[in-house]
């Protein structure tokens, strides 16, 4: 059995990995997956500030210019690559615990990551790339309305193409 586990970091690692391993049995194999939410519209806010037609009255403008001098250019090539950093700094932390319980464990696992804006699209997308025979998804995460407009695991209950499993 394939099982993807989506986890933001805060799923109770032990609880995850007893449950998960058990599911995956000895010829099962797990994938941990995570999106992270990178906020690029600073990066463009950054560099409009920093643009020669920039508008002055903009206090924030000034500051930028201040800290950033003249190396500041329109365009910097870098930013895709210093995103995928991050990234994968963020996808290591917000896995390993998991990911070493599951090793320990002796089950098969990985661990991946992307960014993106929607965390319930971008678990889909993992889904329908990967395609588990189970999702596993904790209910209480970062989400900042849960109850509110309804959490992660709702819609992903909803909308995966396979069974989920809800771990709380």
């Amino acid at each position: 059995m394939h099982v993807l586990v989506a986890t933001d970091g805060t799923l109770d690692t032990t609880l995850a990995a007893t449950m998960v391993a058990r599911l995956a049995g000895e010829t099962g194999r797990v994938t941990v997956f995570t999106a992270v939410e990178v906020p690029r519209q600073i990066l463009s806010d950054l560099r409009s500030a920093s643009s020669p037609d920039a508008d002055p009255a903009d206090a924030g403008v000034a500051y930028r210019r201040e800290q950033a001098g003249d190396a500041a250019a329109g365009h910097w090539v870098g930013d895709d690559a210093f995103i995928a950093q991050y990234v994968d700094r963020v996808v290591a932390s917000r896995t390993a615990a998991l990911v070493a319980e599951l090793k320990a464990a002796g089950v098969d696992v990985i661990a991946t990551g992307v960014e993106g804006e929607s965390a319930a699209r971008s678990v889909l997308e993992a889904v329908s790339e990967h395609k588990p025979d189970l999702l596993c998804v904790g209910t209480h995460g970062l989400g900042r309305f849960e109850g509110l407009l309804g959490s992660l695991s709702t819609k992903l209950a909803r909308l995966a193409p396979c069974p989920v499993l809800l771990l709380r």
